[in-house]
């Protein structure tokens, strides 16, 4: 599997795993405004390639990072993870996990500190993720209380975590009404 940064070519085969992954089209609507989106830059868009197929090689999923900032705290270098999608019928084969590890590593050597993210609380702890809110990151939106787990964060420079808090600031694109509970 080859894993590389998307080019504007993507565009298409990357909406369309999005689409396909989530059953719907608003990841795939979310996907293409935060990659219009200035506020979202600067991004790291990855698609995970399947080169050993003999018709040439396929995608097999996408993630995308886009900038954020914490409040209070200009001198820490934020990321929010959103979406991940992997195509439906090579899900549970370490895509997404593949996909996740490269992006933390090339955000880690950007020089990246935290990077936040809504999703699955069973999920994203493998990665070093936990939950924000018990260490003082607010989220940029209102999470109801039994989803409270699903604001995670990971640090990707050691001293951070219990050092730094506050509020997170993320890409208007989230904050629009369709994209409310994405």
């Amino acid at each position: 599997m080859l894993i590389r940064e998307t080019t504007e070519t993507d565009r298409s085969t990357l909406l369309g795993i999005q689409r396909r992954a989530f059953g719907r089209d608003m990841e795939a609507h979310l996907t293409r405004d935060l990659l219009r989106d200035p506020s979202a830059a600067p991004r790291l868009s990855l698609l995970a390639l399947d080169e050993d197929r003999l018709e040439g090689p396929s995608a097999l999923g996408h993630i995308l990072f886009t900038a954020a900032s914490l409040d209070g705290a200009p001198h820490v270098t934020v990321s929010v993870l959103a979406p991940l999608a992997v195509e439906p019928d090579v899900q549970r084969h370490g895509i997404g996990d593949a996909l996740t590890r490269a992006g933390l590593a090339r955000l880690t050597q950007a020089g990246v500190d935290l990077v936040f993210l809504v999703g699955h609380p069973p999920y994203y702890p493998r990665f070093g993720f936990q939950p924000a809110g018990p260490l003082g990151f607010e989220a940029p939106v209102p999470i109801p209380p039994e989803f409270a787990d699903a604001w995670m964060v990971v640090a990707l420079r050691d001293g951070l975590i219990g050092a730094v808090s506050g509020g997170v600031r993320w890409a208007e694109t989230f904050h629009r009404p369709e994209y409310q509970g994405a």
